[in-house]
């Protein structure tokens, strides 16, 4: 059982850390009163900004391809994110309806750009990270073989983000204006905080880190951009659900999920598994999500004014 525990760990963690970033960028745009159901479009759209990039810088930069490759799928995300606060900020259309339109122009838009740049509907990357075990610390009995053998950069990076996101949410005046901005907008605007900006500024950020998310499952997992992000956004936004709307409960839960994705994806390649007929194993992640949504529904601590458009004329 150890030995499984030890074998599953680093794919558990590779998987999670997509999820993780996705749902940090749900986070900002659901804390200031945008539900962001896009989550799954702006993935999407960093995948396949995050893989053409490095399919076309590789060859000439095969030692910084990937991260010019992240570092677009965060700038596009966030350009691409624009359309859903214009909609949702400035024309004050629905939100979930907006998310959904999201999602399906990144679906139309990446698959008609993939066939049209490169004849396919699939997009290859020839290198992608490589896992690296940490001196001294992979040393460590139990934790070094589970957190620093075999383990991204990008990892280190994302719970870099973590810390950064709820240092920024909890203890700065940006964090509290946010905040408030979900909560409750008018007040918020009465002490002079410019509601609409903020808005604006969460979903942007949002789509920053699904962007980057998705780019990162693509250099980490997949290797390729396929025309689908396969419900990792969706995953996300049950585990943002899930994890009550804060940084570490979302921690929590996207390792939840990452757990069960993986046990499901790797079954077949490990005896103990094996055995196990497989449609139950494809079937657990989502079995397990729809059951952790239910049980979480009762205590949900959503932003009180999430969905609500704001409109400052009206009070």
């Amino acid at each position: 059982m150890v030995d499984l525990i030890y074998q599953l760990f680093p794919y558990a963690i590779a998987f999670t850390i997509p999820l993780l970033l996705t749902s940090l960028g749900g986070l900002f745009s659901e804390r200031s009163g945008v539900i962001n159901i896009g989550l799954e479009g702006l993935m999407l759209m960093g995948m396949f900004v995050g893989a053409f990039t490095i399919s076309q810088t590789e060859a000439a930069n095969p030692g910084t391809a990937v991260w010019i490759g992240l570092l677009s799928a965060a700038v596009f995300g966030a350009i691409f994110a624009l359309l859903h606060a214009f909609a949702c900020v400035t024309l004050n259309a629905n939100q979930v309806i907006s998310g959904i339109a999201i999602n399906m122009i990144a679906s139309a838009v990446t698959v008609y750009l993939a066939r049209f740049l490169t004849g396919s509907g699939n997009v290859q990357i020839i290198r992608g990270l490589s896992r690296q075990t940490i001196p001294l610390l992979s040393d460590i009995p139990v934790l070094g073989r589970l957190f620093f053998t075999q383990s991204y950069a990008t990892t280190w990076l994302v719970l870099f983000i973590l810390a950064a996101a709820t240092f920024l949410l909890y203890k700065t005046k940006f964090g509290l204006r946010l905040r408030a901005c979900g909560e409750h907008p008018h007040a918020a605007d009465s002490a002079g905080v410019n509601v609409y900006l903020m808005r604006y500024m969460a979903v942007i950020i949002s789509g920053a880190c699904a962007g980057l998310g998705g780019a990162i499952f693509i250099v980490t997992l997949s290797g390729e951009f396929n025309g689908t992000a396969a419900g990792l956004g969706f995953l996300a936004l049950a585990a943002l659900i899930f994890g009550q709307w804060k940084p570490w409960g979302i921690l929590a839960a996207t390792f939840f999920f990452g757990f069960a994705s993986t046990i499901a994806n790797v079954s077949q390649v490990i005896p103990t598994l094996a055995q196990i007929p497989g449609i139950y194993l494809k079937t657990f992640p989502y079995v397990v999500t729809l059951i952790a949504l239910v049980l979480s529904s009762k205590s949900s601590q959503a932003p009180k004014a999430i969905g609500e458009p704001y409109d400052k004329g009206k009070r």
